[in-house]
C-alpha cells in the first residue's frame, strides 16, 4: 500500500531563522561556566541580561539591547550574591526590574537604572530569605503585579509578595511542599491559576498554588522529564525529556488526564537538555538543544495529529544556554515571529536569532501578529492573593497603535462618552478632508463613500483637481505629471484610511482592556 504525505496548509510553513551579523552580536561576554540546566540569559526590549563567570561570588551581566559589538572587559556587574548565579528573570510588568537566585540560598530583586551603568551593583532593592538550600528557579507570575515564585533544592517552592516596604522578607505568604525531589521546571498556565511542574521524580504534577493542592499527577515511567510547558489556553502541557533507551524525547499531554500522554516522539540520541519556547499567539513550538546548534520548530494543533513538524534551524556553533525576547520587541517591519538570544560560550558570544516569515509586502501583516500580552498587569497582588483570576492585558504590534509602555501605572481609562466623542470628531475631520480635496460648483445629492455620484455638470474629481480647472493632457509630459499627481493623492487617502484603523484598533483595546480591569 503506498504512502501519501499529508499536505497541510500553513502561514508559517516556511519559516526560517536568520542569524544576525557579527556587528549586531555582542562579543567578548565572559558565559558562565556551570553545568546547572537553565537558560542562563534574559531580555526585554532593553536589556539582555546574562549569567557570567567570576571569582568570588556569582554574578551577572545587563546590557543594553542596542549596545552590541565588544564588550568592555570592565563592563560594570550586578554582584551581591555570595554563590553562583542560577537563575535571573525580569519582570514583565517593569523592564527595569530583575530578580536573580543562587547558590548562596538567596533570592534578590535589582533596580536597573534607566542610565548606562557606571559602577557594580552590590546592593539589592530587596533579599529573600527562605530557602534551606540553594535556589535553582524563579518565574514572575503572568498576569499579577510583583508575584514571584522561587524552587530550591529542599524541594520547596515559595511564593513571595513583593508589594511590602520591607527590604528583607524572610517569611514567604505560602510554601508548597508537594515535591520529594528537586523540582526541574515550572510553568503557568495563561492567567496564572494552575502551576505545572516537573521534578526529578520523573513526574509531571498540576498544582492550584494558592490552595497548595496537587490537582494532577503523572505517574508514566517511560518518559524521562525534564522540562514542562503550559500550551497556552489549549489545555494541554508539553514535557522535553528522555525515553527509555535515553533517547532526547517530547511528550504531548492532556492537563486533565496525565496518566498516559497523548503524544511522544523521540528526536534523536545526543545526551544535552531540550528547552522548549511555545508561542501562544502563532502556536508555534520551538525546541531548542542545549549542547548543539540546532533550533527546530512546530506547529500545534487542537486536533490529531497535535504535532506538525515545520522546519529545523541548523548551526555548528553549540549554544550552552539561550533567552527570548518578548513579543513586544521584535521587529514587525521584517515580519519576525521569534527571537532567540544564543548563548556560545566557545566564542564568548551571544548570537540574536530571528525567526521571519517570508512576506514580499512591507505592510503590516495582521494574520501573524494577533493581539498579545502587553506590558501592563491584570492585577495587583493582594487581588491574586484574595482569589482572583484575570487574564493578561492584551495589545497590538501594529505600528503607531499606542503599545503599553511597561513603566506606565494602570491609568483610568476614559468613559465611553468619551471614546464616542473621539470617535465622532474623528469621523468629522475625515468629512472635512474630503470636502477639502472635492470642490463642488453645486450641491452634492449623497456624502459618505468616496466616489459617490454628483450632477453631471457640477461632478468634480477626488484625486485633488477639477475637470473644469484642469482639461484633460495634450501632451506626454503633462499625461506623466497628472499620473503622478493621482498617485500622490491615492497615497495620501490610502494613510488616511490606515490612521482612521489604527484609531479604531486603539479604540477596540481601551474598550477591552477597561472591562478587564474592571472586572465586568
Amino acid at each position: 500500500m503506498s504512502w501519501h504525505p499529508q499536505y497541510r496548509s500553513s502561514k508559517f510553513r516556511h519559516v526560517y531563522g536568520k542569524a544576525a551579523s557579527k556587528d549586531k552580536c555582542y562579543d567578548c561576554v565572559p558565559i558562565t561556566h556551570s553545568v546547572h540546566d537553565n537558560h542562563f540569559c534574559a531580555v526585554n526590549p532593553h536589556f539582555v541580561a546574562v549569567v557570567i563567570e567570576c571569582g568570588g561570588g556569582g554574578a551577572f551581566l545587563v546590557i543594553p539591547i542596542h549596545q552590541t559589538g565588544k564588550l568592555d572587559p570592565h563592563y560594570p556587574r550586578i554582584c551581591g550574591h555570595k554563590g553562583s548565579v542560577l537563575d535571573i528573570k525580569w519582570n514583565p510588568f517593569n523592564d527595569f526590574v530583575i530578580a536573580s537566585c543562587s547558590e548562596d540560598a538567596t533570592v534578590k530583586i535589582w533596580d536597573i537604572p534607566k542610565h548606562l551603568l557606571t559602577k557594580n551593583i552590590t546592593i539589592p532593592r530587596k533579599e529573600l530569605l527562605g530557602h534551606a538550600r540553594r535556589v535553582g528557579l524563579i518565574e514572575w507570575h503572568p498576569t499579577a503585579n510583583n508575584i514571584l515564585f522561587s524552587s530550591g533544592h529542599d524541594y520547596k517552592i515559595m511564593i513571595w509578595n513583593l508589594d511590602t516596604v520591607e527590604t528583607v522578607l524572610s517569611k514567604p505568604v505560602k510554601i508548597l511542599d508537594a515535591h520529594k525531589d528537586v523540582i526541574l521546571s515550572m510553568s503557568f498556565n495563561t492567567d496564572g491559576s494552575l502551576l505545572a511542574t516537573a521534578c526529578r521524580d520523573r513526574k509531571i504534577r498540576l498544582i492550584d498554588p494558592r490552595a497548595g493542592t496537587v490537582l494532577q499527577e503523572s505517574s508514566y515511567k517511560a518518559h524521562k522529564v525534564s522540562k514542562v510547558l503550559f500550551l497556552g489556553n489549549m489545555s494541554k502541557l508539553l514535557s522535553t525529556g528522555t525515553s527509555r533507551w535515553n533517547n532526547r524525547q517530547i511528550a504531548l499531554w492532556d492537563q486533565n488526564n496525565l496518566s498516559v500522554p497523548l503524544l511522544e516522539e523521540d528526536l534523536d540520541g545526543s545526551s544535552g537538555l531540550l528547552f522548549p519556547f511555545y508561542d501562544s499567539d502563532t502556536r508555534m513550538l520551538y525546541v531548542v538543544g542545549k549542547g548543539d546548534g540546532n533550533i527546530r520548530y512546530y506547529e500545534i494543533s487542537p486536533e490529531k495529529p497535535y504535532l506538525n513538524y515545520l522546519m529545523e534551524y541548523r548551526s555548528h556553533l553549540p549554544q550552552k544556554g539561550i533567552g527570548m525576547m518578548p513579543k513586544r520587541g521584535l521587529e514587525v517591519s521584517s515580519c519576525e515571529i521569534f527571537r532567540f538570544y544564543k548563548l556560545i560560550p566557545t566564542k564568548s558570544l551571544i548570537e540574536p536569532i530571528s525567526m521571519i516569515v517570508p512576506r514580499r509586502s512591507e505592510s503590516y501583516q495582521e494574520d501573524i501578529y494577533p493581539l498579545t500580552t502587553g506590558g501592563q498587569p491584570a492585577m495587583t497582588a493582594r487581588e491574586w492573593l484574595n482569589g482572583v483570576n484575570k487574564g493578561p492585558l492584551l495589545v497590538s504590534l501594529r505600528p503607531g497603535s499606542g503599545p503599553v509602555n511597561s513603566l506606565q501605572c494602570l491609568e483610568p481609562e476614559p468613559p465611553l462618552t468619551d471614546l464616542t466623542q473621539y470617535q465622532d470628531r474623528d469621523e468629522r475631520k475625515t468629512r472635512e478632508d474630503k470636502q477639502k480635496k472635492i470642490k463642488i460648483t453645486g450641491s452634492i445629492k449623497q456624502l459618505g463613500v468616496e466616489g459617490s455620484l454628483l450632477k453631471k455638470e457640477e461632478m468634480c474629481l477626488s484625486n485633488g483637481f477639477d475637470i473644469l480647472e484642469c482639461p484633460p493632457p495634450k501632451t506626454e509630459n503633462e499625461l506623466l505629471q497628472m499620473f503622478y499627481r493621482q498617485q500622490e493623492e491615492i497615497r495620501r487617502l490610502r494613510e488616511l484610511v490606515n490612521q482612521r484603523d489604527v484609531r479604531i484598533k486603539q479604540l477596540e483595546l481601551e474598550l477591552r482592556n477597561l472591562y478587564m480591569y474592571t472586572g465586568h
